[in-house]
């Protein structure tokens, strides 16, 4: 049997077709959204299902100046005032005797900036704790340990990053730790050669 056609077949199927296109449009914006809120760091997905747990680091450093300098160098830009040059990637948001809330700002891939707000508590002169209070996974918790070793220090880091939402969980929560474990490293760098600087001239010229 032929099949009677309708003139208006394709006027009502055109409505369908631009609802459809609207819908994937607005998923794909929705995606778009949660990506740059989550990857910013001002959008955070803490809803508990299919957590994964990763290792941050752990990194060592060996670093050629005194456990309480190297400590004073960790904890001043938070205790005390923070320096000008710090002022772009850190924000002192509140200020206690031994924690603080502190705000820090990365720049990310694409000339983004990711933002964390963090606590921070200061164990003189053996420690430093990092607590992850908003950022992009909803669970990260870092120790900075400092040992005394022979007039030296050695600096060691170690951390736990969880994420949400099973295997998507596990593939953003490695993306950020790459990321994360790579700015930790950084600062552990600056810290060291500040750290270094202040012991030399502290010392002053030697003499030949």
């Amino acid at each position: 049997m032929l099949r009677q056609t309708d003139p208006d077949a394709d006027d009502e199927e055109a409505p369908s077709e631009v609802k459809r296109v609207l819908i994937a449009g607005g998923a794909l914006a929705a995606a778009a959204g949660a990506y740059l809120g989550t990857g910013t760091g001002r959008l955070t997905a803490d809803l508990g299902w299919g957590r994964s747990r990763r290792p941050l680091g752990p990194l060592v450093l060996d670093v050629a100046a005194p456990r309480e300098l190297v400590f004073d160098v960790i904890a001043g830009p938070y205790l005390g005032r923070t320096p000008r040059a710090m002022a772009d990637r850190l924000r002192v948001v509140e200020r206690g005797s031994d924690m603080v809330l502190a705000e820090h700002r990365t720049t990310v891939r694409g000339g983004l900036v990711a933002t964390t707000l963090e606590t921070v508590r200061f164990t003189r002169p053996e420690r430093v704790d990092f607590r992850l209070v908003r950022g992009p996974v909803p669970v990260v918790v870092e120790e900075f340990v400092l040992r005394e070793a022979g007039g030296r220090t050695r600096l060691e880091y170690r951390g736990e990053l969880a994420a949400d939402l099973w295997a998507l969980g596990r593939w953003w929560g490695g993306v950020v730790a790459r990321r994360w474990d790579a700015a930790v490293a950084a600062s552990l760098g600056s810290i060291r050669q500040e750290a270094e600087r202040r012991t030399a001239a502290a010392r002053g010229p030697t003499s030949v």
